[in-house]
């Protein structure tokens, strides 16, 4: 965000003192405070919150930041086609992310390292806050633990 300055007594620049994160020196001589764009939601200290369906966020990284949802799934017979590996099968794990206004599917053996991107699981989401409802209805069609 570029340099401030800290201004001692008079707003007069003080170069002795560098300006703090937490506002301590700033409090000391006197000045405004900390210095930060972040907000207060109802009384509570300033921090990472989400402004939902505002498509923003305040202090947390913005809203193209990189967000996902995982749920344990087994899919019915067939498994789950995936780009790198062909057919998966069996106890699997589904994470649904978003980042840089690209939602994808991405699937693992359950407990495993490796993700697998899901075929056709790539598409574009305008509102982050979309998330847990691509997430709701890719469940719904995977998860197929009858067959």
């Amino acid at each position: 965000m570029g340099e401030q300055a800290v201004t001692g007594a008079g707003d007069h620049p003080n170069p002795e003192q560098a300006p703090d994160a937490d506002g301590t020196t700033a409090a000391a001589t006197g000045s405004p405070g900390p210095t930060t764009a972040g907000m207060t939601v109802d009384g509570a200290p300033a921090g990472g919150t989400t402004v939902p369906g505002a498509g923003m966020t305040a202090d947390a990284g913005g809203a193209t930041g990189a967000q996902s949802r995982t749920t344990d799934v087994v899919p019915g017979p067939g498994g789950v086609m995936t780009d790198e590996v062909g057919v998966v099968t069996g106890e699997l794990t589904l994470r649904t992310e978003y980042a840089d206004g690209q939602v994808t599917l991405r699937v693992q053996y359950k407990d495993a390292d490796e993700w697998y991107a899901v075929t056709g699981g790539r598409a574009p989401l305008a509102d982050p806050a979309g998330l847990d409802a691509v997430h709701t209805v890719a469940v719904g069609l995977l998860n197929r633990p009858e067959g």
